[in-house]
């Protein structure tokens, strides 16, 4: 299959593009820059030069293609109606350039738009009051295409998707506990975090791509961890105390309301039903086992706020 991918020279996207490569597709990758052209091209896939901004550009590389993954997401956390409108626009032109196709697509999305305080269900509706609910657009636009010959599914990442060079949410309190001398979690540190491999979100998004049936969602999802045990990992292995923080003080210490919220939320998620459908069974180590022989404790990455904008 000849697969166009989007954001494959991202944080999980070049597992993705290996892993289908290695799996006998072959890859053309969107790339607006030429480091990321250069990345893809490393990896053995072909560039599309575009961004997602450039809707035809998008619509020209999903029709020459036998698939379509969607990983790129980008913009200002500070405007999430922005971010919605910019990712729907992107995934309604990969979607025009596949209807009544037949062909998949593919989007990511995240388990951040279920409702929290209890575990999610791939078969449950997303949250509008969510932490991610900016992603919620986006879902929309790529399952009503499932109506128009096309067989859309959605991957909803675990907000952790861990692994070597990672510079996402576990790497913020990594950094935040070494710029304040403590490792941090809000309250009583029981809300629970839903966590995947790289490597093994890259095979669900494989799996997802070859037999995902239309309109379906999916949860990439491996285990669920509570946010107080990676803060006592971390502070472990950084030889630092861990404190308790208060709302108030998760503000400094994460670097503002939203990542405050995102650090204290309890939004679990299950992946049974998706192990189920596809098959997919995550084999590589746990989060909390990445803390450990991982290399999120012996580099620096210059994970900060910034790098999500």
């Amino acid at each position: 299959m000849h697969v166009f991918v989007t954001g494959g020279s991202g944080l999980t996207g070049p597992s993705v593009v290996a892993h289908l490569i290695d799996a006998g597709h072959t890859v053309t990758g969107l790339a607006r820059s030429d480091a990321a052209a250069a990345r893809l091209t490393g990896l053995g896939a072909a560039v599309h030069r575009g961004s997602l901004d450039d809707l035809d550009s998008l619509r020209r590389g999903a029709q020459r293609a036998d698939g379509v993954v969607h990983m790129a997401f980008g913009g200002s956390f500070d405007d999430p109606e922005g971010l919605a409108r910019r990712d729907s626009a992107a995934i309604d032109a990969l979607g025009h350039g596949l209807a009544g196709t037949g062909k998949p697509l593919v989007v990511t999305s995240g388990t951040f738009v279920m409702a929290a305080g209890r575990e999610s269900l791939e078969s449950d509706t997303p949250d509008p009051a969510s932490v991610a609910s900016f992603r919620i657009p986006g879902e929309q636009v790529c399952l009503s295409y499932a109506a128009r010959g096309v067989r859309s599914s959605v991957v909803r990442l675990a907000p952790t998707v861990h692994g070597p060079g990672d510079y996402g949410f576990i790497p913020m309190m990594i950094e935040s506990a070494r710029t304040s001398g403590f490792s941090g979690y809000v309250g009583e540190g029981a809300n629970r975090w839903p966590a995947v491999h790289r490597l093994d979100a890259a095979a669900l998004f494989r799996l997802a791509l070859e037999q995902a049936p239309a309109g379906t969602a999916l949860h990439g999802v491996a285990e669920n961890v509570t946010l107080r045990s990676v803060a006592e990992r971390i502070g472990a292995g950084l030889g630092l105390p861990v404190r308790s923080l208060t709302p108030d003080q998760a503000l400094a210490h994460f670097g503002g309301p939203f990542f405050a919220g995102v650090f204290a939320a309890d939004a679990p998620a299950s992946g049974a039903r998706t192990r189920e459908l596809l098959g997919w069974t995550p084999a590589h180590p746990s989060l909390l086992d990445d803390l450990v022989t991982g290399d999120y404790l012996t580099t620096r990455t210059g994970a900060t706020a910034d790098r999500w904008t």
